[in-house]
C-alpha cells in the first residue's frame, strides 16, 4: 500500500513540475538581478504569491503582493503587465507554478519564475525589502 502511494505522489510531483514547466521558464537569480538593473526594468513585474504575512517579513525589492489563491480575482490589476515579463516566485516554487499556470491560461505569455524563489534568495544573501 505504502508503495502505490508513494509512486502516485512521485508521479504527480513529476506531472505538476512538467506542467509548471511549460507556463513559465526559470530566470536564474543572476539574470533576474541583471533583468531588473537594465534598460528594459520597467518592461518587468516581480509577483510575489505568498501570503501578506510572508511578504510582510521580506521580499524581493520592488515585488508585488498577490497570493497565488488570489490570481484569477486579481486579473484585472494585472492586465496592464500582460506583456510586460512578469517573474514570479513564492517560498520554494509550488505556488508560483499555480500562479503560472493560471496566467498562462488567461493569455500571459512571458512568465518566469525565479530560480530558487524566496528561499534562494534568502540563502544567496540578496537584498530584500520590508
Amino acid at each position: 500500500m505504502f508503495n502505490k502511494v508513494a509512486f502516485i505522489l512521485l508521479i504527480t510531483a513529476l506531472l505538476s513540475s512538467f506542467a509548471f514547466a511549460q507556463s513559465a521558464q526559470d530566470i536564474s537569480q543572476q539574470n533576474f538581478q541583471t533583468l531588473v538593473a537594465g534598460a528594459d526594468k520597467n518592461n518587468v513585474l516581480i509577483l510575489d504569491v505568498r501570503t501578506a504575512e510572508e511578504y510582510a517579513e521580506g521580499h524581493v525589492p520592488g515585488a508585488m503582493n498577490i497570493t497565488h489563491t488570489a490570481i484569477e480575482d486579481n486579473l484585472a490589476k494585472l492586465a496592464t503587465a500582460k506583456d510586460k515579463k512578469i517573474v514570479i516566485y513564492c517560498r520554494s516554487g509550488r505556488r508560483a507554478g499555480i500562479a503560472a499556470d493560471i496566467l498562462a491560461k488567461h493569455g500571459f505569455k512571458n512568465l518566469y519564475h525565479l530560480s530558487g524563489d524566496m528561499n534562494g534568495w534568502t540563502e544567496a544573501g540578496l537584498p530584500i525589502e520590508k
